[in-house]
């Protein structure tokens, strides 16, 4: 569990990760104070027609955080945790994750306060549609375009789609992360944790280090874990343990990824697994490895278990995995940590080829989705890399530095703050 006195709000502590690279950059006051808060946000009723015949209220968020580069871009999570700074943190991680792999959108995120475990898919299916309907005036292919995240996926897009068309007309690049059917990308669906590993290896490759036999932990195989767990397993790297909220499981020696998907696949869950020994979450935490990806939910990683981290590099594939002072910790222990700006950034990348295809209605073939992608996001890394060797900071610094510095460039030449 989180130390709660390690917990500040989320959105505070997005904005304490701003400040410190505001500093190194010699951002202004007026610009800094212009980029820290959101833009809009937005929270709405969302009343559902239980299959029973009750009738649910929920509470719905869609917060826009900045869109001087372009659109507003971000996901759509259903979870019970979902609350109104949860969103604004997210969004404003989305303003400089689009910014610092240079794709032209800005920062959103959506989300509602549920578990969409208990709901049938009827019951989702009404609930996506009416939570569309009721924020449909702020969205549109160049206004704001959802995407999928925790516990949403294509179906989720499809419906949103679909109801947002009923409105103003077929509509395909209102959202990504749709089925292929109605104009998704190949390779859209495992970009997020394809981009992670496309990271990871610039980061070998930087260090003059290499993929192959690099002992790997991850700390949820969800749709990001386990496409990146495959995606090292067949690059040689042995993942050695893989966990979700049932616990997880450790072999030493290296997991057989593809039997583990495919126990997920027939089971949905780790629970009775015999492809390792079984291991609780903490515990997985601390394994010594080469690298621990942190990839389901945020502040997993606190100053309640900064120190038993045995890792030498975090890789944040989650949003918000490590508080600010786990990362203090973690910096002070010489552990590196690339950050979920620039790790898991390979979503919105692919989100953006995905767009692209739908305005001009021409699909790319899977190999230059993955091409395109590998090159954005070894290009992100490659510019932090520099950044923090010349600024001699964290990668976290160099990139939100980056990302700010792009962000207010487009701020300033848009003229957003001559009070025209």
């Amino acid at each position: 569990m989180t130390d709660e006195l390690d917990k500040p709000k989320a959105h505070e502590a997005v904005n304490s990760y701003i400040d410190d690279a505001a500093d190194i950059i010699q951002l202004t006051d007026e610009m800094r104070m212009s980029l820290r808060e959101p833009t809009r946000e937005i929270a709405v009723q969302v009343p559902v027609r239980m299959d029973n015949g009750d009738l649910r209220v929920l509470r719905g968020y869609r917060v826009q955080h900045n869109d001087s580069r372009g659109p507003y871009k971000g996901g759509i999570r259903f979870h019970p945790t979902v609350d109104i700074n949860e969103v604004r943190a997210l969004a404003s991680l989305m303003t400089w994750k689009t910014a610092l792999v240079d794709v032209p959108f800005g920062g959103a995120k959506g989300g509602i306060e549920v578990d969409p475990i208990t709901m049938s898919k009827f019951e989702l299916e009404r609930m996506t549609r009416r939570f569309t309907l009721m924020i449909s005036s702020v969205l549109g292919p160049f206004r704001d375009i959802p995407a999928p995240d925790m516990n949403t996926d294509a179906q989720t897009m499809a419906w949103m789609m679909d109801e947002y068309s009923d409105i103003v007309g077929y509509s395909p690049a209102v959202v990504t992360g749709k089925p292929l059917g109605l104009g998704g990308a190949p390779g859209r669906e495992s970009a997020t944790g394809t981009g992670c590993v496309f990271v990871l290896e610039a980061h070998l490759k930087a260090n003059h280090l290499d993929m192959v036999g690099k002992r790997i932990v991850i700390h949820g195989f969800g749709n990001i874990g386990s496409h990146m767990a495959l995606e090292l397993f067949r690059r040689g790297a042995k993942v050695i343990a893989v966990s979700d909220v049932s616990g997880g499981l450790h072999d030493e020696h290296g997991l057989d990824i593809p039997a583990v998907i495919e126990w997920i696949t027939a089971h949905s869950t780790l629970a009775g697994a015999t492809m390792g020994q079984a291991i609780t979450n903490a515990e997985l935490l601390a394994l010594n490895c080469d690298v621990l990806a942190p990839a389901a939910l945020g502040e997993v990683i606190h100053s309640g278990n900064a120190h038993e981290v045995s890792a030498r590099v975090v890789l944040e594939a989650a949003n918000y995995p490590v508080t600010p002072n786990a990362d203090a910790i973690l910096g002070e222990r010489g552990i590196t940590v690339i950050p979920d700006i620039l790790a898991n950034a390979g979503g919105v990348t692919g989100s953006y080829f995905e767009w692209t295809q739908n305005i001009q209605q021409f699909t790319w073939k899977p190999d230059r989705f993955q091409a395109e992608l590998l090159d954005r996001m070894t290009t992100a890394y490659d510019v932090v890399h520099r950044f923090a060797d010349d600024r001699s900071c964290t990668l976290r610094q160099a990139a939100y530095g980056i990302g700010l510095e792009r962000v207010a460039e487009a701020t300033r030449i848009r003229g957003y703050l001559s009070g025209a």
